[in-house]
């Protein structure tokens, strides 16, 4: 599957409607970017059943700051809406796979009750 390119405008949608989403923030001054991209592209070709997509923090500099990006490329895997990793720094093709595949293991039941018990003691 082709890379998606994240905007204000579809960003929301993109998540709500794909089980998982992975997300690329970078811009095109960036060397590590440049370099991570061919990588984030492979990955993506190789799991067709997740969706990859980027964010360029240049143009979208609302999303950027919502997410609190502080340093690219930085990385964030959203599942059934909740961010479960989020990194930053660009990552070898094998660390990118076994991040993929922890993040497609992972029982989203046990995450939302933890999350449920984190709000509940906080409030």
């Amino acid at each position: 599957m082709a890379t998606i390119e994240l905007t204000e405008d579809n960003f929301n949608d993109i998540v709500q409607n794909n089980a998982m989403v992975l997300v690329d923030f970078w811009a095109d001054w960036c060397g590590p970017c440049k370099s991570f991209a061919p990588v984030f592209e492979a990955a993506a070709a190789k799991h067709s059943d997740v969706v990859f997509a980027k964010v360029n923090t240049e143009k979208q500099q609302a999303l950027a700051g919502h997410f609190g990006i502080r340093s690219i490329p930085t990385l964030m895997i959203f599942r059934d809406q909740i961010i479960i990793f989020s990194q930053a720094g660009a990552l070898p093709a094998a660390a990118l796979d076994d991040i993929v595949g922890k993040a497609k293991a992972l029982d989203m039941d046990i995450v939302r009750a933890e999350i449920a018990k984190q709000e509940s003691n906080n409030a």
